[in-house]
């Protein structure tokens, strides 16, 4: 997933100070009543909830995924060490074998 396809965390921040403060300033200057500037602050703040909360879990489900992919790049990690060292243990017992036969070859032609 591309980042274009995810906001920014500062930017939403930003949206919804703006999307507050555009609101706060809109029921300032409206000729309403007292109860209706109420009902829509209320209205206004529900609105608000509902997208932080949207906000909230979206930014959950991608933590969930880095940190799932965070653990299966551990897991791979892991794999490939032990892979290495059962390459390496390989070539050790392949040099010493070598080894010790180059060691028998010259002392039997020492004899």
């Amino acid at each position: 997933m591309g980042s274009m396809d995810r906001p920014e965390p500062g930017n939403l921040v930003g949206f919804f100070v703006g999307a507050l403060v555009g609101a706060g300033i809109a029921l300032l200057l409206a000729p309403q009543s007292g109860a209706q500037t109420r009902g829509l602050l209320r209205d206004c703040a529900a609105r608000a909830k509902d997208e932080l909360d949207g906000a909230v879990d979206q930014g959950l489900e991608v933590m969930d995924s880095a940190v799932e992919r965070g653990h299966e790049f551990v897991e791979k990690g892991k794999e490939s060490l032990r892979e290495t060292g059962r390459q390496a243990k390989g070539f050790a017992e392949a040099g010493r074998t070598a080894f010790n036969e180059a060691k028998d070859e010259l002392a039997s032609e020492h004899r």
